[in-house]
């Protein structure tokens, strides 16, 4: 049985959207703490955020499916996220560029390592649509949006989707979306 959507529509819904938000923030904290200890060289404390952290962003996605807020058919969704993903590497390296510009180096030397996982992201994700959903690749005839924010493309009626519709990537309201040319 799946629980995608149970609680969207219904009482539980707000209580399940609020979950899913503290859950994630508490992904970031984590991760965040985790990264503090291990500057600190506290290397078991590190580690011990970042299992509360992996465990925090399971139970985002937990209350996230419970809300639909992705599609149970999920294809088209990661053919746009991986479209957001090859855009990152090279959005996430001029972001790099104006933190070496203002010297700050090693987090623009970290951050170019982030930029290649995020095109490699992108690469794992083609690779995915490759091996089990080839077809979501044609997208002839169908109206693609770009998010202004990330690069994520949706495929299909923007239109149609409710006003408080925002991206899944990045989160950015739905009026940041702009008509592929």
């Amino acid at each position: 049985m799946s629980l995608h959507g149970l609680t969207k529509g219904t009482p539980l819904e707000p209580i399940s959207e609020m979950m899913a938000k503290a859950e994630a923030n508490g992904t970031m904290m984590y991760y965040a703490l985790a990264r503090l200890a291990k500057e600190q060289g506290l290397e078991d404390v590190s580690k011990t955020f970042i299992e509360a952290a992996n465990q925090e962003a399971v139970h985002a996605g937990f209350y996230a499916t419970l809300n639909a807020k992705v599609p149970q058919d999920f294809w088209m969704l990661v053919r746009g996220v991986m479209a957001a993903e090859y855009r990152g590497d090279t959005t996430v390296k001029e972001m790099a560029d104006k933190y070496r510009a203002a010297g700050l180096t090693e987090a623009a030397d970290e951050m170019e390592i982030f930029a290649k996982q995020e095109g490699h992201h992108g690469e794992m994700l083609e690779a995915l649509l490759k091996k089990y959903k080839p077809e979501t690749l044609d997208v002839a005839g169908k109206k693609i949006y770009v998010c202004g924010c990330c690069g994520y493309e949706y495929i299909g009626d923007l239109d149609a989707e409710p006003e408080d519709f925002v991206c899944p990537v990045c989160g950015m309201q739905k009026k940041v979306f702009k008509l592929k040319a």
